[in-house]
């Protein structure tokens, strides 16, 4: 029987795709331990800022960012800003006493894991993508145990340490059996025309939102409807876009997830590692436009290991105006090739990430 409370810092963020893996890790471990008190620290300004209070748990800032690969006058503030978040960690992990110290990638996981790892406190890292970020790459000697989601991960992480989770999935984001008729209500969609799905990441993605946005008459064209993501620097112009055209919602960023899988029939999406983990995990036909600037073309990889499996198509980025609504298209009229993708992505579903990191993290508390 458990004795005492059991305190646990979750860090990182900057993306959903850090976000809300952690929250996943979060709500595991609330429901494996009976007394449990868990904080976050992200980084401020950022969107954990705003999406852990919603998910219900305490977020502490702190004043971090990271290098910008061109010369600029913050590069010369980031070693203020690392000392600024070492000296505040360190004040936040005396006054909290946490059990064992997570981080999941993004700014902020970078000077709470040093510090906690230093103290002696057990610490772990989920490494969310095929390539690593410098973060994790750079903490990996210090920590005690590393998740990652994808096979041969030693050629970056020590081996010893290494333990193939796949990526932590928010039960309720997976669980869309039987809301189709009430996720239509919701967006106010027909239930006798295919619904295409547009989630360009947490951040929004300007090829994707521009390919739409040129050829966006001939969704209705053809029978389609669309729920688009646009993400917050493309909302207004896609809204004067869509404005009078029937079918198509468009939404700066989709809180109920659930019901945007349920409603689809074909999705768009940037190829990240979380995106794809949902997408698998729901089973859905998806054409993935990868984001070519990502660290070592890791979403050209990743979409290219399903490709090859015949589980998803790509478009690649600088092709998207040209092809992408073309294909989506095309897709929706062959019924055999969705029923092809659909079946081919279930099987690489990894469902119980969450509870095996879980499992992990509780051996490692003292």
């Amino acid at each position: 029987m458990q004795k005492r409370k059991y305190k646990i810092i979750i860090s990182g963020g900057g993306t959903g795709g850090h976000i809300f893996p952690a929250i996943a890790i979060a709500q595991a471990l609330q429901k494996k331990i009976d007394k449990l008190e868990i904080l976050f620290i992200g980084a401020k300004g950022r969107m954990e800022m705003e999406k852990v209070p919603k998910a219900g748990y305490s977020i502490k800032g702190l004043w971090i960012s990271g290098l910008q690969r061109k010369l600029t006058i913050k590069n010369f503030l980031f070693p203020v800003k690392l000392l600024s978040s070492i000296y505040n960690t360190k004040k936040i992990i005396k006054e909290f006493k946490p059990d064992v110290v997570i981080g999941v990638g993004g700014y902020a996981s970078g000077p709470t894991l040093w510090v906690a790892s230093r103290q002696n406190i057990p610490t772990a890292i989920q490494e969310q993508n095929s390539f690593p970020g410098i973060t994790n790459k750079l903490l990996a000697k210090s920590v005690d145990k590393i998740f990652v989601a994808y096979k041969n991960m030693e050629k970056f992480f020590p081996v010893e340490k290494i333990i193939f989770s796949g990526n932590p999935i928010r039960e309720e984001i997976i669980i869309t059996k039987g809301k189709k008729e009430e996720a239509l209500k919701y967006f106010n969609l027909s239930g006798n025309k295919k619904t295409i799905l547009v989630v360009g990441g947490s951040q929004g993605a300007k090829a994707i939102n521009e390919s739409i946005d040129s050829k966006i008459n001939q969704f209705s064209d053809n029978n389609l409807q669309l729920i688009w993501q646009t993400g917050k620097f493309y909302f207004e112009k896609a809204k004067l876009s869509a404005s009078e055209k029937e079918g198509i919602k468009v939404i700066e960023f989709i809180t109920k997830m659930d019901y945007a899988y349920s409603c689809a029939d074909i999705v768009i999406s940037r190829a990240g590692a979380i995106a794809i983990s949902e997408l698998c995990a729901v089973g859905k036909p998806t054409v993935f436009v990868p984001l070519p600037t990502a660290a070592e073309n890791h979403q050209y990889k990743n979409a290219l290991a399903l490709r090859s499996q015949d589980a998803a198509l790509i478009v690649k980025n600088d092709k998207a105006k040209e092809k992408l609504v073309e294909t989506v298209i095309e897709l929706s009229k062959n019924e055999e090739k969705q029923q092809e993708l659909t079946n081919n992505i279930r099987k690489l579903a990894i469902i119980k990430a969450d509870d095996q990191i879980a499992d992990e993290i509780i051996k490692l508390i003292k």
